[in-house]
């Protein structure tokens, strides 16, 4: 299951987060991992959470972070969520296109037992028509 938190730069999103991250972990029967573009927040998370700097790894793109998620998920058959925080940053794409990739990450997540949560910056009345059903 996809769920996204859209709100507007300065709205709490990463600290919404990094909440629902720490609590999952002490909920989830399985591997909790983070996905930032950068270091920044490492030092906010349990210990207990896998943390990636996807920047390191080089993903710049719909098609590379779609990749990314399904390599995670080919690697540890334990995850049971992923959080992404800084989903546009790392995709620098425009969000209306992206129906594809969140149909996609959707159907993975549902076929693997995986919850994926993103956040993405963006006022949320503009939103994109597809991304309705995926909002939390």
């Amino acid at each position: 299951m996809v769920q996204v938190i859209y709100g507007k730069k300065g709205s709490g999103k990463t600290k919404r987060l990094i909440d629902l991250a720490n609590e999952a972990v002490k909920e989830e029967q399985g591997d909790v991992l983070f996905i930032d573009d950068d270091n920044r927040y490492i030092f906010d998370l349990r210990h207990e959470i896998r943390f990636i700097n996807a920047g390191d790894y080089g993903v710049r793109s719909a098609q590379m972070f779609g990749g990314f998620i399904c390599g995670l998920l080919a690697q540890n058959f334990d995850t049971r969520v992923i959080f992404v925080d800084a989903f546009l940053k790392l995709v620098q794409d425009d969000i209306r296109g992206l129906g594809w990739l969140f149909d996609m990450l959707d159907k993975t997540c549902q076929e693997h037992n995986v919850r994926l949560v993103i956040s993405c910056s963006g006022a949320e009345e503009d939103a994109p028509e597809f991304m309705q059903k995926y909002l939390i």
